[in-house]
């Protein structure tokens, strides 16, 4: 793997995994920026090329706070170096190519086709650089029936069956609120991109990396589907019938009746009802499910006359999967999230206080930093551009 000149180290000056390996990204929104920042994190140069005076969507998709950035581009673009470009123009898509010629990995989530329409497609690109790592995010897949289609984390939502799954068939369909098919398919295509250079070690030769939002949300959902397939049975993990989220006096839990012997003797207990895995309504998982509006009604019934402290400190006595249910404010104070590194904070040369979920990976020869603030647009393209001629 080529060295460049600015090889990021962590302080006491062990060098990131990723240290060396350079970075041209063309993504934006959010598929392909939490890739390229998983990258940065472990020391990738990642230069971001943006939009001659617009940037990243991600940058204006809430209005910015006292002139900066919103927190989305943010959180997504730490640790990466801006360069604003004009590809219209011959001389700054010359600047660009050089870019590549002298890169590792090129990243994209561009719908189908755009980056060829650039002249920047695989193709063309490998003609730069042979040893170039090319890896394209799409909605669908660069080829078939719906290429054409934008790719969108809720529309994967939708067209890949995710959608579809709730715990009651009776509740209306909804979106999931977090990006799920954009972080996975990201993370997909980290791994994808790791692998690709992985193998350019062995081989000389870099390669097309493809991911997309259906496809990992298919990835996802492996163990229905094969249920489906081979025993044409549908698996249901959030309708199982010993589980569920029940109010208590003082807010939400959420139980999992499972991994146990006798779970519903177990549950009993921690609720001080009679046994009831012995009652012919409810001593079989079949009868479980078809008795479990009324095995529900008396959990909730018990669950409403207490606390829950009190309800969470039974069950986890009769050692049950119990959790209580949180929102992201109690979430970003919990001494756990503190415990695991997961806050990143940091105040700018302008005295901006920054704060981030840090990165879930952790190495122990490795640590993530904040070394770049996120850039603003345009931030480093004089920089960079330096760089292309000094190495031409």
């Amino acid at each position: 793997m080529k060295a460049h000149p600015d090889i990021f180290r962590e302080e006491g000056g062990a060098a990131l995994p990723l240290a060396g390996i350079r970075v041209i990204d063309f993504t934006q929104v959010m598929m392909g920026p939490v890739c390229t920042q998983m990258l940065a994190d472990y020391g990738a140069d990642v230069i971001k090329i943006e939009r001659k005076g617009a940037g990243d969507l991600s940058r204006s998709t809430f209005k910015p706070v006292a002139g900066n950035d919103n927190p989305i581009f943010c959180s997504l673009n730490r640790n990466k170096r801006s360069v604003e470009i004009d590809l219209r123009d011959a001389a700054q898509m010359e600047q660009v190519k050089a870019l590549i010629a002298g890169a590792d990995v090129v990243v994209n989530n561009f719908r189908a086709g755009v980056m060829e329409r650039l002249g920047l497609g695989y193709e063309a690109c490998a003609q730069l650089n042979p040893r170039i790592v090319y890896a394209v995010g799409t909605g669908f897949g660069e080829t078939g029936p719906n290429a054409h289609k934008g790719g969108q984390d809720v529309l994967a939502q939708a067209m890949s069956g995710v959608m579809a799954r709730r715990s009651d068939a009776g509740a209306p369909l909804s979106i999931y609120a977090t990006a799920l098919a954009d972080y996975t398919a990201g993370m997909h295509m980290v791994q994808g991109v790791l692998l690709a250079l992985l193998q350019r070690q062995q081989t000389g030769r870099g390669q097309k990396v493809n991911v997309s939002l259906y496809n990992s949300m298919l990835a996802m959902q492996m163990q229905e589907a094969a249920m489906i397939m081979m025993e044409d049975s549908e698996v249901n993990w959030a309708a199982m019938p010993l589980s569920g989220v029940f109010e208590t006096s003082t807010g939400a839990l959420v139980l999992v009746g499972a991994f146990k012997a006798n779970p519903l003797r177990d549950i009993c207990a921690a609720l001080e009802l009679p046994d009831l895995s012995g009652d012919p309504r409810f001593d079989s998982l079949q009868q479980q499910f078809k008795h479990k509006a009324e095995l529900h009604q008396m959990f909730r019934d018990r669950f409403a006359t207490n606390t829950r402290e009190h309800w969470l400190a039974r069950l986890e006595e009769q050692d049950l999967l119990c959790a209580p249910v949180r929102d992201m404010r109690e979430v970003l104070v919990d001494p756990q999230t503190l415990h695991n590194r997961m806050i990143m904070e940091a105040q700018t040369s302008t005295g901006r206080k920054l704060r981030f979920i840090g990165s879930p990976i952790q190495l122990s020869g490795a640590q993530v930093a904040l070394r770049r603030e996120p850039p603003r647009l345009g931030e480093h393209t004089d920089e960079v551009l330096n760089e292309v001629r000094a190495s031409a």
